[in-house]
């Protein structure tokens, strides 16, 4: 199946792909994922991204389509993929029904306020990058793993996650109609705990076949 995953920031979009490409035996594709691959293997569509990102500038649409398109096509997703961060807006999504057909669009649904709760409360090992959340910690306050004070990263602190959430409805969100309308769309509980929301993307995949 061609898949794409669509949720706001903190919805755990990476974390269940990674587990339902797993159970599919399809990779994960990601934006980023790709314009480094495309630069590594210096494909003409690839240089041409350098050149805006080593000037610190956006990539254009049609160069990140065009990208899309060179990874799409390679041997490894001729049996199915999800798509992970892309498209990002209703533009990319028209460009990319002329050059994939996809079979299903999942939403990982995740009220604001459960989301600024969330992100809000990790808290990172600056040395080893381990994870954990203020409410799994206790008095805790260092890493488990080396004994490092844990810290809150600056785009995990509550004023900037709103900020992400308003990007989000604002530029990604619109996304969600596109595809009802497309009839591709599978919204999904992602509030629940990690293994619900898999067993519940894959009951959705399911449908969609």
């Amino acid at each position: 199946m061609n898949i794409i995953f669509l949720g706001p920031p903190g919805a755990g979009k990476g974390t269940q792909a990674k587990q339902i490409c797993e159970k599919l035996n399809i990779p994960q594709i990601s934006t980023g994922d790709m314009l480094r691959a495309a630069i590594a293997n210096q494909t003409e569509t690839g240089l041409k991204a350098k050149t805006y990102m080593d000037a610190g500038q956006l990539v254009p649409d049609e160069v990140v389509i065009a990208i899309v398109k060179e990874r799409l096509a390679e041997d490894d997703c001729q049996g199915g993929y999800i798509l992970d961060g892309f498209p990002r807006t209703v533009e990319q999504a028209e460009a990319l029904s002329g050059i994939a057909k996809i079979d299903a669009v999942v939403d990982l649904a995740v009220a604001d306020e459960v989301l600024v709760k969330r992100l809000s409360g990790r808290r990172v090992c600056p040395q080893c990058g381990a994870p954990y959340h203020v409410d799994y910690l206790g008095d805790v306050t260092t890493c488990k793993v080396d004994g490092t004070t844990l810290i809150q990263r600056d785009d995990d602190k509550a004023e900037t996650v709103l900020n992400r959430l308003t990007v989000y409805h604002a530029k990604t969100a619109p996304l969600i109609d596109f595809y009802q309308k497309a009839g591709l769309l599978r919204s999904v509980n992602a509030a629940d705990a990690p293994e619900a929301v898999t067993a519940a993307v894959l009951a959705a995949l399911e449908a969609s076949r």
